[in-house]
C-alpha cells in the first residue's frame, strides 16, 4: 500500500481544529457544555466533540480509505475498536486530551493522532493549542517539532539518570489497587514525579528530553499510539512491563515510556519490584 502521508498537513489540519472549535471555547464552556462519561474525572465537552467532528470531515477528504477512529465516536460505537484491530489504514483521533483539565480552565491539553496501517503506527502528532506547535514522527524518520511558520526542529529524548535523579510523570489513576500499593510508596525513589493529566504533554515532556520516563495503565490507543511512535523516532524506547511491546491491540496493563532503554529499566527495577 503506498500511504503518501501528508503530515504537514495533518498537523496543519489539528491547528485548524483547534483555532475553530477548541481555543473558542476555552475558559467559555457553559454548565451544560461539559458531561460526564463513566465518572466525575472522565469528561466529555463541546469542544471535544466539535473537534472530533472537524477532523473526521478533513480526514475523509484528504484520506477517504481511512477508517476514522476517534475517542468521542468510540464512545458512541465501540464497535470501532475491533474494525480498528483488522483494519488496513485508519486514522486514531483525541480530539481533546486532557479533558478535565481543559473543562477546568488549565491550559494543559493537546490534540493527538495516529496514522495506523495494518496494525502498525506509521505516523504520530500531538499538537499543543496554546503554544501553537506539533511534535511528529513517521515511523524510521525521526521525530520533530514543527512550529507554525513550518520551520522544524530535531527532537531527542533525555540521557540516562539514576532514579534519584530522574524526573517522571506517573499516571497511577488507572492504576489496579495491587498495583498501587507496590509503586506509590516507591516514587520518593525519584527525584521528580507529577501526573499532568494530559497524556500528551507527557509524552511531549519526554520526547524534548525533558522527563527520563512516563509510567500509564489503561492503555487506549488514542492516548498513547501518537506519543510511543513519537518517543521512539526521538530515541527512546517503549515497553509494557512483561517487557512486551506496546501495540495498538493494547487496552489494558502498564506501559513504561522512556527516554532510553536504560532508564526503562531503571523505571522497571525501581518501581515495579518488591525490594
Amino acid at each position: 500500500m503506498n500511504l503518501n502521508i501528508d503530515v504537514a498537513r495533518l498537523a496543519d489540519l489539528l491547528r485548524e481544529a483547534a483555532r475553530a472549535e477548541i481555543m473558542p471555547r476555552f475558559r467559555n464552556l457553559s454548565e451544560g457544555d461539559i458531561r460526564e462519561k463513566t465518572s466525575a474525572t472522565d469528561l466529555v465537552t463541546e469542544a471535544d466533540e466539535a473537534a472530533e467532528r472537524f477532523i473526521a470531515r478533513e480526514c475523509r477528504s484528504l484520506m477517504p480509505d481511512a477508517l476514522f477512529v476517534g475517542e468521542e465516536s468510540v464512545a458512541a460505537d465501540p464497535s470501532l475498536l475491533d474494525r480498528l484491530d483488522e483494519a488496513d489504514l485508519a486514522i486514531v483521533v483525541d480530539p481533546v486530551d486532557g479533558t478535565a483539565n481543559f473543562a477546568a480552565g488549565v491550559p494543559l491539553f493537546a490534540v493527538m493522532m495516529a496514522v495506523v496501517s495494518r496494525g502498525e503506527t506509521v505516523a504520530g502528532l500531538i499538537y499543543d493549542p496554546l503554544g501553537d506547535d506539533c511534535m511528529l514522527a513517521e515511523k524510521g524518520a525521526g521525530a520533530r517539532r514543527r512550529l507554525s511558520s513550518g520551520e522544524e526542529f530535531k527532537l531527542a529524548t533525555a540521557k540516562h539518570l539514576p532514579l534519584s535523579e530522574a524526573v517522571a510523570c506517573v499516571s497511577y489513576t488507572y492504576f489496579p489497587d495491587e498495583l498501587k500499593k507496590v509503586v506509590l510508596p516507591k516514587l520518593d525513589r525519584v527525584k521528580i514525579s507529577a501526573n499532568f493529566r494530559c497524556a500528551g504533554h507527557e509524552y511531549r515532556l519526554l520526547a524534548s528530553g525533558g522527563a527520563q520516563f512516563s509510567v500509564y495503565s489503561k492503555l487506549m490507543p488514542w492516548d498513547h499510539l501518537p506519543g510511543a511512535l513519537i518517543t521512539t523516532e526521538a530515541g527512546g524506547h517503549v515497553a509494557k512491563i512483561d517487557g512486551s511491546p506496546y501495540t495498538l491491540r493494547d487496552r489494558e496493563g502498564t506501559l513504561i515510556a522512556a527516554g532510553s532503554k536504560e532508564s526503562w529499566q531503571a523505571a522497571l527495577d525501581g518501581l515495579f519490584t518488591d525490594a
